[in-house]
């Protein structure tokens, strides 16, 4: 893969990367998995509903409590998601366990008030080409649509968690200024979003553009929790992670096995794999209350069932 003057990376001086990395790191961090969702929707085989649902419940089982299981999109683009209320109809009532969906326009939220979701994620584009290929409209536009769904998601008593997707970058050349993440931030939290995820949709992040980036957000953010989807395109998801804890974020989207990518980006990678990201953690001493094998072993019997293998390390070598 090449690797344009949009993407280098730039160099940070070490002994701001030594203090930077001894900051207090948190003790516990949540992890949420949204393979069932962002996985699931890159591949082409159909996972039908029954094995979605097992997958879901060994996965309440291995201790999450917040999973993505679906998007309300449409079918004929990401056929994958067609099943999103029957599926949801399935895991009602299930305690202990928040189960969200992601919605891309004020069809997706409609569809997620009539399925009587109590979790959803409300999702527009930085880049402006990326919105026009994933949805059809100018970044401008979204944001105004997303506002509008951010409100009545509320108003219809959903948690309402706003993702900024390309934040980092978009990979096609446009240019995408932190001042323009903090505005649509602060547009999204004065909507009433609960929760904001910032995503690196195209994994262009790095160590020093999530430190800033965040210091960009924060102000305007306040005490609302911030979670980080992170892709591994460029092999620096875990080492973000890393940064971004040390910025003080303990939410994380992760996928089983490094499961997923933008059917909209070309050349995308997975998200930052389950099994790894646990891991890391753990040898940090930071708690999860997550079961380490049992997630590996769905991951596994997803590899089998998609004959095919994931980028993730370690869910092959968890017994």
């Amino acid at each position: 893969m090449e690797i344009d003057n949009h993407t280098k990376p730039r160099l940070v001086a070490p002994m701001f990367a030594v203090k930077f990395f001894c900051k207090a790191l948190p003790k516990h961090v949540t992890l949420i998995e949204v393979g069932p969702r962002d996985g699931f929707q890159f591949e082409e085989k159909i996972v039908p509903t029954a094995l979605k649902l097992e997958i879901i419940m060994r996965l309440v089982d291995a201790g999450f409590e917040h999973i993505q299981v679906a998007s309300f999109v449409h079918p004929g683009k990401v056929p994958q998601m067609a099943d999103a209320e029957k599926l949801l109809i399935a895991l009602a009532g299930i305690p202990g366990v928040s189960f969200s969906a992601l919605a891309l326009n004020m069809a997706g939220v409609e569809r997620a008030i009539s399925s009587k979701l109590a979790h959803i994620e409300v999702s527009i584009s930085a880049s402006n080409r990326h919105s026009l290929n994933n949805t059809g409209m100018s970044a401008d536009a979204a944001l105004k649509m997303g506002l509008k769904m951010v409100a009545l998601s509320k108003r219809n008593g959903m948690h309402v968690r706003a993702g900024i997707q390309c934040a980092f970058g978009s990979g096609y050349g446009d240019v995408i200024s932190e001042d323009r993440i903090a505005a649509m931030a602060k547009d999204l939290v004065t909507a009433g979003a609960d929760m904001l995820c910032l995503a690196d949709t195209t994994g262009m992040a790095t160590p020093l553009t999530i430190h800033q980036l965040l210091c960009s957000v924060r102000p305007v953010t306040g005490d609302l929790p911030i979670v980080l989807h992170l892709h591994d395109t460029r092999g620096l998801g875990l080492v973000n992670v890393m940064t971004a804890m040390s910025c003080g974020i303990s939410h994380f989207d992760t996928a089983l096995a490094g499961m997923g990518g933008c059917p909209f980006i070309q050349g995308a990678a997975g998200n930052i794999a389950t099994e790894d990201t646990h891991y890391l953690l753990s040898s940090l001493d930071i708690e999860t209350g997550l079961n380490l094998s049992k997630i590996a072993g769905c991951s596994r019997d997803l590899e089998f069932f998609f004959g095919k293998h994931f980028p993730g390390k370690l869910y092959r070598h968890c017994a």
